[in-house]
This record gives C-alpha cells, structure tokens and sequence, in this order.
C-alpha cells in the first residue's frame, strides 16, 4: 500500500469521510491501476439515508468525491451484482453496498456468505443503531436481555472475513485501511462489514486530510518458495498418470495463458471446477472437462487411476471431489498450488503457496524437460473425444426428446448460438442446471462461464447479470435461471431496465425444483414436497394440479421485453432475437421436469434415513451404504 501524509485536517461527518475515502482507493497489479471502489449499491432507510445517503448526494452534487449510486430492489441481490462484479475483474475491484438498520442489514447475510464462501470481494456497510443508545429501542433494533451491544448486525460476524463496528467517528480510520487491505488481499478476502450507527454516520469529526488522499494497494504475486518447489516438483517428476485441476484461482490470478502452454507441454490432463472452467477451453488438446460429483466420465476416469494431482486455485469442495471418492488410488499424492494456505495443505498435500501464475511459471522452469508418456496422452485424448460425443448426444437439437424440451437440448441450443468469437458471459447458480452447466457447458474463455457453485445460491442470477454487465458492458450476458431461483429473486429485472443494461434472461419453467426433485427420488423420498402444485384435498398434499402461474407475464411487468418458446426451433430462433435486441429481454421456455440429464459417473454424499417404513427409502439407504464404502480421508 502506498500514499502520503499531511497535517491538515477535513471536517466532514463520518459518512461523508467515508464516501471520500472510498472513492480514492485503488487497486494495482502487473502495473495497472483501477479504482478500487468504482461506485455503491443501496437502499435507503432511516439507519442510512441521512448519513450515507447525504453524503453520497453531497459528493454527487458538489464532484467531491466520485461515487455513483445505484439503487437495488433487494439488499441480497445488490451484494449478488457486487460480487458478481469482482469476480468478473478478477477481484482487483469490488462495489460497496450501504443498508438501513434491522432487515436492511440481514437482508445482506446470504449475500456475504456467497461472497465469502466464493472468497470474492464486496463491502458492506449497513446501517446500525444509535451509538449513544439515546433511542433505544429504535425502530427495528434487536433488544437482547443479555448483551446490550448486541444488534442484529452481529449475524453478519460469521460470514464476513472481516467485521468492524463503528462506535466512534475516529474509529472509521482504522477500520476503514483495515477492511481495503481485507479486501485486497486474494488469501484472506470475502465479505467485508462495517458496521455504521446512524447517530455516527452523521456525526462531525476533524479527519486528517493524509486519511481521505489516494492510495495505491498492490496486490502482489506471490512467488513460491523454493525448497516448497522443489518437493512439488520431486512429486511430479515422479508421476506416471498426473492429473492437473484448474480452480477459481487460476482465472482470478490471470493464469489461463501459463496453464494452457504447461498442460500443452507436459502433456498433464486439465480438470476444472465450475470456478475454473474457460481457463483452458473445452477444445485444447489437454482439457478433459470438469470433475467430480456433476463431472465428465473422462476426468473422472482420469482422477480414479491419478497417482499425483496438481490442484491450482481449488479448493477441493465435495463436488469437486465427488465427497472424497472421484480419486481413488490409495498411494495418490496432491501438490496444491495456491495463494491461501487454508487450500494449500487440504488433503495433506505438498503445499505450494503461492500466486497461481507465478507457481505454474516457475513449475514449468523446474519440469522443462519432463512430460507424460505417449501411452498417457493417448488415453486422454480418447476419454475426452468420447465425452465431446456424449454431450453432443445429449445435448444437440434433434435427438427426439418432447415437447415439452429437455433442459439439456436447450443448454445445447444456447450453448451453440454463444460458441464463436462474440465475448459472451453466461450466468447461473443454483437448482439442476449447474450439475448439467458442469458436464456439458464448452467455454472458450474463462469469462464465458460464470456459474456461483460455492454456495449455489438460489436468486443470484438476474442480479448477478447486473455485476457481470457493469463490470464487462462489451460482453453479452445471458442468464440462465429456473423458475424457482426466478421466483425467490426476480425484482432486479427492474434496475436492469432503470439503468439501461441489456442483459438477455433464459427463464427454464418446469414447474418444480428438478434438481432437489432427482435427488429426493435417488434418496428414496419419490420427490415429496418438489413440485409446483396446488393443495390435494384427497391426500392432504402438496401433489395436486399445476399452478395457474405465469412467469413469462410476471417478467413483462418487471419491464423486461419476453419471448415464449415451447420448442427447441421456437427457443432458438427467440434466443437469437434476444442477443439482437437492445433492453433486457425474457426468453420463457417450458421444459420437461424430469430430464433427462447427463449420465453420472461418481458420487455424491447425501445421507440416506438409516431405518424407515418406506420400501423406497430402504433401498436407497443400501445404495448409500454401498457408496460410503469408496469414501476416504486423503492422506
């Protein structure tokens, strides 16, 4: 971090300090500098309005300070477009988001968990009750009988990776070089809270000018240590059947470059996680797609048979792992390359901590005259052609299927239509279309993919497509939405419209929760509670008829245009005029409910009633059992 110093000194209140202090901070890496905090989400309420809210106004009134605000319909979904905003530049910017007191500010819970969770950058300032205690019990505050300084704000510790209350005026200055270097630092980052008592924001200090100039804070590249490198590399020197797994780590770290060229030459198959995919295309001569629990059967073969895997920037989730069967050798050793150590030692790997394209820099000088054999290269080409036909069988118009269409014959359609040179980001998160976006999804680059699988958070869709815009306006974003996140957070199809950004919206309608929905059936609970349906006054369950719910005319009077579809020509030929169109547009497509989807090729542990009195559930418990027997601790 550099700036300077000086004597003088400001009066300000503490919001409008903040306001100026937020619009001089920057971020630097490789030599290039962007403004840290570019601009603000919010909603005003009493806890904010007239601390934040003037000073924003103030700063936009009087060009004190350069940051503009946006305003959400919903506390969760402008974390969401933040968040989404910093993944998509790599986490060198971020926005801040300012709430009122009580619902405002736990509204923005799940919010930072998806960020933290995801170790994604974002800035919460929610508002908090009086500091002096002066109006207590103000409207909205939490009164606990047992701890006098406790608000609801406090639930907002444990998912945040940094967490400050602001009781006094000068205490901001800490607190406020603390959470930019949180929010800098690639190892540490996630949601950052400070915590802002209404009576404080408004309240007048003499702020040192030195605390409200320009900063600089350098996001460093860390270089591995040297005798950590050299037992990485005694380990994969020794390797016979290698397997590399690409995380979210080498896409914010810019690696994709240096791993491409690695796996090109050494000849080292490359996985990906959700957070990873794009960093080597679908077509590179390496790339045998994703792993684990929603992975390919080529990378899954491929980690089943790995003596040594090379994780960069993961950090091993039970998908990925396929709840820790997918590698099943028991001598397998790991070498993880990444910048947090947390992720470094997971499976008592040979920890190299370190930026990711700094590691694979200096891995690839250590190995330059090492690679696979022919023998392997060979395998790997022939597991990843046979999964390339798979997913054509699978997902390619034509294959018979409907109406209504499968999910995956419209993956495939809009799949088709964004592969080629145009910069095209897609979004999802959440429900059965991730586990088929992971199998089957070919991006080209690491930013046409962008799926939110940490803490699959259902909602972050629509709002997420506001980050992605705002932070990438050249690109066209499409996002990809079931009719159950679409109903839980649909509202931000407003401020897309209120702030002119064109995002184009693929809203999947098939009357129920198909992920959730398989799964209750694997598990042996025959997809109770799953389904949009009216009450059944026979059964006294939720299993009678469809509802009369339109969701393609809810999106129209969010102000968005809408297209209907009811086959995979009619999707197609509307998904292209979406792309032409020029303000957000719905496409509404009604798909078949039960699939099909992908053919699975490993596990995932989700645990089975052990004794019931449903002939379903027991058999599903046997195939648990049956399952938990290839489960092991990596060590």
């Amino acid at each position: 971090m550099s700036g300077t110093t000086g004597d003088q000194t400001v009066r300000l209140t503490t919001a409008q300090a903040l306001v100026r202090f937020l619009a001089s901070q920057y971020s630097e890496r490789d030599g290039v500098e962007q403004r840290l905090i570019p601009g603000m989400w919010g909603i005003f309420g009493h806890g904010n309005v007239a601390g934040v809210g003037q000073a924003l106004l103030q700063a936009a009134r009087t060009g004190e300070a350069d940051l503009p605000y946006h305003l959400a319909r919903n506390e969760q979904s402008m974390v969401h477009a933040a968040t989404a905003y910093a993944k998509t530049v790599n986490r060198l910017q971020t926005y801040a988001c300012t709430s009122s007191i009580g619902p405002g500010a736990t509204n923005m819970v799940t919010g930072a968990a998806l960020a933290t969770t995801n170790r994604l950058p974002v800035l919460l300032l929610p508002g908090d009750v009086f500091a002096t205690r002066a109006a207590d019990p103000v409207l909205q505050q939490l009164e606990d009988p047992r701890n006098g300084d406790v608000s609801v704000n406090d639930a907002l510790r444990p998912v945040s990776a940094y967490f400050d209350r602001v009781d006094r005026p000068e205490q901001l200055i800490p607190a406020a070089l603390a959470a930019m270097r949180v929010l800098t630092d690639p190892a540490e980052t996630g949601a950052v809270t400070l915590a802002l008592p209404q009576d404080v924001q408004a309240e007048a200090y003499d702020w040192p000018a030195a605390f409200l100039r320009r900063r600089v804070w350098h996001v460093p590249r860390t270089a591995p240590e040297p005798a950590a490198l050299a037992r990485a590399v005694a380990l994969l020197r020794g390797a016979r059947r290698p397997l590399l797994v690409a995380g979210g780590g080498a896409v914010y770290s810019e690696a994709w470059a240096e791993l491409r060229a690695f796996a090109q030459r050494t000849g080292i198959p490359v996985a990906d996680t959700h957070a990873g995919k794009g960093a080597v295309p679908w077509d590179h001569p390496a790339a045998v797609g994703a792993l684990g629990a929603t992975g390919t059967a080529a990378a899954n073969a491929l980690a089943a048979e790995a003596d040594v895997v090379l994780g960069v920037g993961t950090r091993y989730s039970d998908f990925t792992t396929a709840s820790r069967t997918v590698f099943a050798r028991p001598d397998v050793a790991f070498v993880n390359l990444n910048v947090a150590r947390l992720d470094a030692v997971k499976h008592a790997a040979e920890p190299l901590v370190a930026d990711a394209r700094a590691g694979l820099e200096a891995l690839d000088a250590e190995l330059a005259d090492w690679q696979v054999d022919d023998d392997y290269r060979a395998r790997v080409r022939e597991l990843a052609d046979g999964w390339r036909r798979t997913t054509d069988a699978v997902c390619r118009p034509g294959r018979g299927h409907g109406p209504p269409p499968a999910q995956t014959e419209i993956l495939g359609a809009v799949n088709d239509l964004t592969d080629g040179p145009d910069d095209i980001t897609v979004i999802n998160a959440a429900g059965s279309m991730p586990g088929d976006l992971q199998a089957l999804w070919r991006a080209r680059d690491p930013k046409a993919y962008h799926v939110e699988y940490a803490y699959s958070t259902m909602g972050y869709e629509i709002a997420a497509g506001l980050g992605v815009k705002m932070a990438a306006p050249d690109r066209e974003v499409v996002v990809l939405v079931g009719d159950g996140s679409y109903l839980m957070l649909s509202q931000e199809i407003v401020t897309a419209v209120a702030e002119g950004l064109k995002i184009v919206v693929v809203l999947v309608d098939n009357g129920g929760f198909a992920s959730i929905g398989a799964l209750s059936e694997s598990l042996g609970s025959q997809r109770f509670g799953t389904r949009y349906a009216g009450r059944n006054p026979d059964t006294g369950e939720l299993d009678g008829g469809p509802l009369p719910v339109d969701l393609a005319a809810n999106a129209a009077s969010l102000g968005a245009d809408v297209l209907r579809a009811t086959t995979v020509a009619e999707f197609r030929d509307a998904f292209v005029r979406a792309k032409e169109a020029e303000r957000t547009t719905v496409v509404h497509v009604v798909t078949d409910l039960t699939g099909p989807n992908p053919p699975s090729s490993a596990w995932w542990d989700v645990p089975v009633s052990e004794v019931s009195e449903l002939d379903s559930t027991r058999r599903a418990y046997e195939e648990y059992r049956d399952g938990k027997r290839a489960q092991r601790p990596y060590l």
